[in-house]
């Protein structure tokens, strides 16, 4: 997918079917064609972490006393359980009522099944059953065509939204009910998805909202109180958050934890961790308390920790001879690690190929054909469960259940899910017993059913599961993976220790290789090491699963590595999000700050007029902008005989076009400068166009560009100057946003050149963050109320100490630096303080580097 623009991150100007422009892929390392891997895009903005120590954030500092910091570390305490609360609040809703549809459902569907078996009207009971799926599956599609970013799992988007990216929309309020809501009809519909996702982003999305004390959606919600409203602290409790949905969905909190360290964060502080782990707690035990009370009537037992819970595995006290797992054991998990590792990488690519083929062929099209998809998956889903446990199924023998662990999440009894399709009494359906019950009882059938499911009945649902759920990943309705993987797993698992038990007579338990099973499939989807490893412990309370479950996730990942990528990297790829790995390859520092940086750039002067700011802003679309002064009297020391040191002059020499286009953004920034000659070319330029009566501001606008102005009156402008004369070095004094000068221009901070700058208004921290997240935009500016003769004082409101590199600083140091402090903009500032370009986030993309790399050693 192509954008217009360049390496700032700026707004998306291109539709979905454009390609990328040939300068564009000159630029990327040649051009793409149709099976080339989708390239970033470059309509991503990024978040800014850095804190801007601005002169309003530092008046804010010095008005804070020990006594108001504890105040506001007090709010972040409770504003933590706060949100671990919502989030375990937000589980019991979906869980509720997935619950409640899901019973309704099965026990009409089963009932009619009984009823039309001995009078053969099977086709009313497929048709009930596609009534219900098909209802649900398109109330979820239609609730995200009202909220497009509700599809999916949405741990892609968070994670993107943790590295630093920005996603419209992706932590809205919206978004969070169209997902809560959405993912219960989906999983309520029958299709192979789970709802462990869709919590995570939920959890997330009540982590961004709740400590900004404001809505976009519900306008009237909105309270003074600014101190959270940064990008850096919305960070964090999106952190918190997303660890919550974790420890509700699997009762997990350390594990919670752990995946917002592993998955999401890329920058991570220690005071932080605490603060994550108690509302990953809060969130647990809020769900476990309505839970367990609303199933057992027990307030306050905590018998339910999460969503999911894979129960006790115990041998029963009868058999001396059980035991969960051997060291021999341990050969079949790394055998196991393999095949999941393999069959991950299958699932992913094959999954990559359905999302390319959507996206070319789908997306474009007219919405309704997304929904057409959903109900298209949500019918041969139907058909097809309903067929293969009619068909299929065995009738097995039904052991006594021991006395361990009968109890599924729910109240009912482990053999209350059985299914007796066609059956006699004494015998149950495997294959119905899998298909037609929850996913989590069919987890729990894998994990402790004493009964036997046959190598055909697990052969032919682990073939069936694996094709639709990698199918139903990424249609349009909101939809998580790691239940989907786990059954599928546990499957796999069963039929292995199926063979070894049954046909080899080796003593071993079952249920110890159905969890295997899951761990290494589900591994080999994900690629998760730590986190995963600690979520599958604390969801089975068997410590002693540690290491197995440890040696097999890594197994699995190493082998899906070999193949590609995460299905969550994969889909972040697929949408072009310039995301930044943990580290860059050691052939990297082959380059520098200088090879990849953006030369190009557009400044702003300390004191400039109104006018040129909105021209500035209305013709470029960057979101930052070097405020420089030209430094005139230490031109000599740029100088060393033939050779020019200075970068702004080295890289313009080489091209005529390059140095008329520097021209331009110096007039550009420079025009409306408060100086004497300066004054009198606008003057000039108003009693000549004055007789018209247009709008000066909107004349200044559509103004082609004059000849470079010059500061000085006693100086004026001469065809025979020199390139050195032409380009004075830059010396760098700060940053400043887009949003800053927005801000500034429409609360009308600036004052009369007759004035001295200190009559100009000052804001507050708390007035410059009032429209957080959402700056105005420059083209929503009523240029009549501007007066463009006006000059704004910028030096108060930007960053005067933003993070630097040196030209020749390599891309490892430029790279760490830019990640680990989770910068937006990274200037490149030479030895003697002459900014010479700028390193944004599009600059450090693995594509981006390859294609420099690669342009590096031509050069060479």
């Amino acid at each position: 997918m192509a954008c217009c623009g360049n390496c700032f991150c700026c707004r998306c100007c291109c539709s979905e079917g454009e390609t990328r422009t040939p300068e564009e892929l000159t630029i990327l390392g040649g051009f793409q064609d149709e099976e080339d891997e989708i390239l970033p895009r470059k309509d991503y903005e990024s978040l800014d972490y850095d804190r801007c120590i601005n002169e309003p954030y530092v008046e804010l500092l010095e008005g804070m006393d020990n006594k108001k910091a504890k105040k506001y570390e007090a709010v972040r305490w409770m504003l933590m359980f706060a949100i671990g609360v919502t989030v375990g609040l937000v589980g019991l809703f979906v869980d509720f009522f997935v619950r409640l549809f899901t019973k309704i459902k099965y026990t009409l569907v089963a009932d009619s099944l009984q009823q039309c078996s001995d009078r053969g009207c099977l086709s009313v009971s497929l048709l009930e059953l596609l009534a219900f799926n098909l209802t649900f599956v398109f109330i979820a599609s239609v609730l995200v065509l009202v909220e497009p970013l509700a599809a999916g799992s949405g741990i892609p988007e968070i994670k993107s939204y943790l590295n630093g990216v920005k996603v419209p929309g992706v932590v809205r309020l919206r978004t969070c009910l169209c997902k809560a809501a959405g993912v219960l009809f989906s999983v309520a519909g029958g299709l192979f998805v789970g709802k462990e996702g869709p919590m995570i982003h939920s959890g997330a999305i009540v982590g961004a909202g709740l400590p900004q004390f404001q809505s976009i959606t519900f306008k009237k919600i909105k309270f003074d109180f600014s101190y959270f409203r940064s990008d850096r602290d919305k960070r964090d409790f999106v952190s918190a958050g997303a660890a919550a949905g974790v420890a509700a969905a699997f009762g997990a909190p350390i594990g919670g934890t752990l995946f917002s360290l592993e998955e999401g964060s890329s920058f991570w502080n220690q005071a932080l961790t605490w603060k994550v782990l108690f509302c990953s707690m809060s969130a647990t035990f809020t769900l476990n308390f309505f839970r367990s009370g609303i199933n057992f009537n027990k307030w306050g037992s905590f018998q339910l920790p999460g969503l999911l819970n894979f129960g006790e595995f115990k041998c029963p006290d009868e058999d001396k001879n059980c035991h969960l797992w051997t060291v021999v054991d341990l050969a079949f998990f790394v055998l196991m690690g393999v095949v999941g590792g393999l069959l991950g990488a299958l699932f992913n690519c094959m999954n990559k190929t359905l999302a390319k083929y959507r996206i070319r062929n789908i997306h474009p099209k007219a919405k309704f054909i997304r929904v057409l998809e959903s109900l298209l998956v949500s019918m041969v889903t139907t058909v097809v469960i309903f067929a293969a446990s009619l068909l299929l199924g065995e009738c097995r023998d039904l052991y006594s259940p021991t006395t361990h662990n009968t109890t599924l999440s729910g109240s009912e009894d482990i053999n209350s899910t059985i299914r007796q399709f066609f059956c006699t009494n004494k015998t149950y359906n495997d294959m119905a017993t899998l298909f037609f019950n929850p996913q989590e009882a069919a987890i729990h059938q894998l994990f402790h059913q004493d009964g036997t499911f046959s190598p055909v009945t697990l052969s032919v649902f682990f073939l069936l599961y694996f094709l639709l759920a990698c199918w139903t990943y990424g249609v349009s309705v909101p939809s998580g993976l790691f239940v989907p993987s786990l059954l599928c797993g546990a499957a796999f698992g069963r039929l292995v220790a199926n063979i070894l038990k049954v046909k080899l007579g080796m003593d071993i338990y079952p249920g110890t290789f159905a969890l295997i099973g899951a761990a290494a499939f589900l591994g080999g989807v994900v690629r998760m090491t730590i986190s995963l490893t600690v979520i599958l412990i604390e969801s089975t309370n068997e410590i002693t699963y540690g290491l197995p479950i440890m040696i097999t996730l890594m197994v699995a990942k190493w082998t899906g590595d070999f193949f590609n990528k995460g299905i969550y990297d994969i889909h972040i790829q697929l949408r072009g999000v310039p995301l930044l790995e943990w580290e860059t390859e050691v052939e990297m520092d082959k380059l520098t700050a200088n090879d990849i940086m953006e030369p190009n750039l557009t400044y702003v002067y300390p004191h400039t007029r109104v006018q040129s700011l909105v021209s500035i802003l209305r013709t470029t679309v960057y979101n930052a902008f070097p405020v420089v002064t030209e430094n005139r009297y230490n031109e000599q020391d740029f100088m060393k005989g033939n050779i020019l040191v200075s970068n702004n002059i080295r890289f313009k020499k080489s091209s005529v076009l390059s140095r008329a286009g520097e021209q331009r953004r110096r007039c550009q920034s420079m025009k409306s400068y408060p100086s004497s000659e300066l004054r009198n070319v606008c003057e000039e330029h108003i009693a000549a166009e004055g007789e018209r009566g247009e709008d000066l501001l909107q004349q200044m606008l559509e103004r082609r560009h004059a000849p470079y102005p010059n500061l000085y009156p006693d100086q004026s402008p001469s065809e025979e100057w020199s390139m050195e004369e032409r380009f004075r070095p830059l010396t760098f004094h700060g940053l400043i946003l887009r949003s800053q000068l927005v801000t500034l221009l429409i609360r009308g901070v600036c004052y009369t050149e007759n004035q001295s700058s200190a009559t100009q208004p000052r804001l507050s921290y708390a007035e410059m963050t009032e429209d957080y997240p959402r700056y105005p935009d420059i083209h929503d500016l009523d240029l009549a109320l501007l007066n463009p003769r006006m000059i704004v004082d910028v030096t108060p409101y930007m960053n005067p100490s933003p993070y630097t590199v040196s030209p020749n600083t390599h891309i490892s140091q430029v790279f760490n630096l830019f990640r680990t402090m989770g910068l937006r903009h990274l200037p490149v500032v030479n030895a003697v303080g002459e900014i010479v370009g700028i390193i944004t986030r599009h600059n450090l993309t693995h594509e981006f580097l390859v294609a420099k790399l690669r342009q590096h050693s031509i050069s060479v």
